[in-house]
C-alpha cells in the first residue's frame, strides 16, 4: 500500500546520503568558512607538494597501458597515504585519466570532493555503511562511461590497512583491474586518527609504488571474494614496504 503523504528520500542528494547519526552537517556557516578557506587549503597544498622529491615511481609501467589506450582500472590505495597517492593520480588526469574519486559523503568529504573536481576529476559521495548499494550502482555507472574509480580501500572509517570487500564488488560488477599504489616519507606528520594520516613535510623525500593490476574474474560468487580481498590487501602492503626500502636506499 501506498502512502501518498510519505515522502521518499532522495538519495541523489548529499544531504540524504550522510549518516544520520552524525549530527554534522553542511551549515551556512560551514559552507561559508569552506568557501573562504579554499582558495588557501589548495595554495597550500599545491606549494606544499610542488617541493616532494620523487626519488622513484616504482612500477610505472602497471599505469602507462591504462593512460595509452584509455581503458578503465580501478586505483586503490590506503586513506594514510591520500595526500602522496591522489597526487599521483592528478598527473595522470592531465595526461587524459579519466579519474573519478568515491568521497564519504560526511561533510568531512566536502574538501576533497572540491579539490578532485579542480583537478578536472569527477566525484562520487557515499559511504560503505549507508549507502553501499548507491555508491555501487553509481561507481557502474561512471565505469561505463569510460572513468576509473579511485579508492581509499579501508576508508573511510577503518580499521587501518583493511582492504574493504566494497571495492572487490565493484571491480569485479565492472570487469576492471584493481590497481594497488602505495608511497612512502622521508619526513612526515601523522594525525592523531583511526588511520594516522600522512602529511609529507615540505622538501620531504619520497617514493610512489604502483603494483601489476589485479583482476577479479567475473564469475566469481559473492561468497568466494574474500581470498582476492586478501590478496589485494596485501599487494599494497607489499608496495608500501617496497616503497620504505627503497626510500631507505635513496637517502643512505
Amino acid at each position: 500500500m501506498i502512502v501518498p503523504d510519505k515522502k521518499l528520500k532522495d538519495f541523489q542528494s548529499i544531504e540524504s546520503r550522510r549518516n544520520p547519526r552524525s549530527g554534522r552537517r553542511m551549515t551556512p556557516l560551514r559552507r561559508t568558512i569552506y568557501f573562504l578557506g579554499m582558495p588557501v587549503l589548495k595554495a597550500l597544498l599545491k606549494l606544499g607538494t610542488s617541493t616532494y622529491r620523487v626519488e622513484a615511481v616504482l612500477g610505472a609501467e602497471n599505469i602507462e597501458k591504462f593512460l595509452t589506450s584509455g581503458t578503465c582500472c580501478a586505483p586503490a590505495y590506503w586513506h594514510q597515504h591520500h595526500v602522496l597517492c591522489s597526487t599521483l593520480i592528478k598527473q595522470w588526469i592531465k595526461r587524459g585519466f579519466n579519474a573519478c574519486f568515491l568521497v564519504s559523503a560526511s561533510v568531512d568529504g566536502e574538501v576533497p570532493e572540491r579539490i578532485a573536481r579542480s583537478w578536472g576529476a569527477e566525484v562520487i559521495r557515499g559511504s560503505a555503511n549507508q549507502t553501499g548499494a548507491l555508491a555501487l550502482r553509481d561507481m557502474q555507472g561512471m565505469m561505463k562511461r569510460g572513468y576509473s574509480i579511485v579508492t581509499t580501500a579501508d576508508g573511510p572509517g577503518g580499521p587501518k590497512y583493511e582492504f574493504k570487500p566494497g571495492v572487490i564488488l565493484m571491480a569485479r560488477i565492472g570487469g576492471v583491474p584493481i590497481l594497488p599504489i602505495a608511497c612512502a616519507a622521508e619526513r612526515a606528520w601523522y594525525l592523531d586518527r583511526w588511520d594516522d594520516f600522512m602529511i609529507p613535510k615540505p622538501f620531504s623525500r619520497v617514493v610512489l609504488a604502483i603494483g601489476e593490476p589485479y583482476k577479479i574474474p567475473p564469475d566469481t560468487p559473492l561468497d568466494q571474494i574474500e581470498p582476492h580481498r586478501v590478496n589485494v590487501q596485501q599487494a599494497v602492503m607489499s608496495l608500501m614496504r617496497q616503497s620504505e626500502k627503497r626510500l631507505k636506499t635513496e637517502i643512505s
